[in-house]
């Protein structure tokens, strides 16, 4: 399945604004922290009015059930923090204990529901971190440059689904946590990884491969990162990066990889809830000013923005730079709020790493206390929780909506049998978003389904000539709109070409 560069320019056009005032249901604002940290993060989650937390536990190859010093990590979250705050565990490992087998993916997923057994009120856990970076996934690709990881991942998910399911269904699984940005080089001498759009795709063709009709996540993160903290949080980036800007992207890849599937996309809602979007990481990195300087060691790696300086003032022409993390985080908390099946957002960090080849992203210094951009996160927060945003004033300009809806099953006018030739003729679909078709043929009724060619035909026409007489063939079309939803296939027509 290849992502169609028509889909992102035609769907602009196709879709609806979304209304001002709009937002996701249940949409929360929350920060990604050391467990260890949490203690000082109570009265800040008061202040700010914060609802969740996303807290490592690192799992190792062997494990079935967790120590009790990784139970302590949900415990003490729990205890530290205000009642009602949403704990998320997100538990992973490195790329080299990556669960790439039936016994370590058993292991992994017991692991995760041992983990979560104690705690009734935890309801979520994001499966693994990034697992289209060697980093935190390998193999990402197989001896003969053939994606290895995705499908691996996708043999996870379902897995984790299914125990997870089995022992409590109100659990959350979810998935993707997918790094903003890899290279699709196999060969790369360093950072051998996939592109989230790529990556994505993968996952959706192992899915549609597996034949498997239940899902393999509840709600799908993305760490929403861009290539630089002061770039404005609406920025668009080419085809191997999705920052939140790229939200559009973001959606017609998931729909173009599950869509007409068993695993419902963000915004689609069936039995067992919705599906909605994660920003499981976010943030714009700042640097010290003079005052806090000694708090730091090292040397930054990126190129950082002051926490605060002035602002910006209504009606300002806007630079490619914003002056500050106090205009990005509004400007950043604005957008999530507006597009599109985005639930949730997580800061990376309440207080700044120390070393400045970590992340400094926080509210608050490295020794915790406030920055001046502390206010602004406290507003932007609040005007999110009383619903206020106005989606329809946006400095990036109106979100795009995203078309969820299926085309309607194609129907076939006629079947044309031939010497070595096979004639397909349907119905044309009379909604004015269907870009094209696929056409899929399978050796009998039951059998599997493969598609004919890669590409979608823009005909309601095809003439299979790869055929062989005294074979039958079964054939079945299905109509794919300009959001990359596919309708149900058409019911199949079988035939035999013979000679005449």
């Amino acid at each position: 399945m290849k992502l169609r560069t028509f889909a992102l320019s035609v769907v602009a056009a196709a879709v609806l604004a979304t209304p001002a005032g709009a937002a996701t249901p249940g949409f929360f604002i929350g920060v990604v922290e050391e467990p260890a940290s949490l203690g000082q993060a109570r009265p800040h989650f008061s202040e700010l009015g914060l609802r969740a937390v996303k807290v490592w536990v690192e799992w190792q190859p062997g494990q079935s059930t967790p120590t009790p010093e990784q139970t302590r990590i949900l415990m003490h979250a729990r205890a530290a923090l205000p009642a009602g705050t949403r704990i998320v565990p997100a538990v992973g490992s490195s790329g080299r204990n990556a669960p790439t087998d039936e016994a370590r993916r058993s292991e992994y997923c017991a692991f995760v529901r041992e983990l979560l057994r104690p705690f009734r009120s935890i309801r979520d856990v994001v499966i693994w971190n990034e697992p289209n970076k060697t980093a935190n996934w390998a193999p990402q690709y197989n001896p003969d440059g053939t994606s290895a990881a995705p499908a691996a991942y996708v043999a996870l998910l379902a897995r984790c689904w299914d125990v997870l399911r089995a022992f409590r269904p109100s659990v959350n699984v979810v998935g993707g946590a997918t790094s903003p940005r890899g290279n699709d080089r196999p060969n790369a001498v360093s950072n051998i990884s996939h592109s989230p759009s790529v990556f994505i795709q993968r996952m959706g063709e192992a899915y549609r491969a597996s034949g498997r009709r239940q899902r393999i996540f509840d709600a799908f993160a993305h760490h929403a990162y861009g290539s630089q903290p002061g770039e404005r949080p609406w920025r668009v980036h080419g085809a191997t990066q999705i920052s939140q800007g790229d939200h559009f992207k973001l959606m017609t890849v998931l729909s173009a990889a599950f869509g007409g599937t068993g695993q419902a996309v963000p915004g689609q809602c069936r039995p067992g809830g919705c599906v909605w979007i994660w920003y499981a990481e976010f943030g714009y990195q700042t640097e010290p000013d003079e005052a806090r300087r000694p708090l730091y060691t090292g040397e930054e790696n990126f190129v950082p923005i002051p926490d605060f300086a002035g602002g910006e003032p209504a009606g300002a022409s806007l630079t490619p730079t914003a002056p500050d993390q106090s205009t990005q985080i509004v400007d950043g908390i604005r957008l999530a709020y507006c597009q599109p099946y985005v639930q949730g957002v997580f800061n990376f960090k309440l207080a700044d790493d120390s070393h400045l080849d970590g992340w400094q992203s926080g509210f608050l210094w490295a020794d915790w206390t406030p920055k001046d951009s502390y206010s602004a996160f406290r507003e932007a927060i609040a005007e999110a929780r009383a619903r206020s945003v106005d989606c329809s004033r946006l400095k990036g300009g109106p979100v795009p909506g995203v078309d969820l809806r299926a085309p309607r099953k194609v129907a076939y006018r006629r079947v044309l049998v031939r010497s070595r030739r096979v004639a397909l003729d349907w119905r044309e679909s009379g909604e004015p978003d269907v870009m094209g078709y696929r056409v899929y043929r399978a050796p009998r009724r039951a059998g599997r389904y493969t598609l004919l060619v890669p590409r979608l035909v823009t005909a309601s026409a095809y003439v299979d000539r790869r055929v062989r007489n005294g074979r039958t063939y079964c054939y079945a079309v299905a109509a794919v709109d300009s959001s990359e939803n596919a309708g149900p296939r058409s019911r199949p027509r079988c035939v035999t070409p013979r000679r005449r």
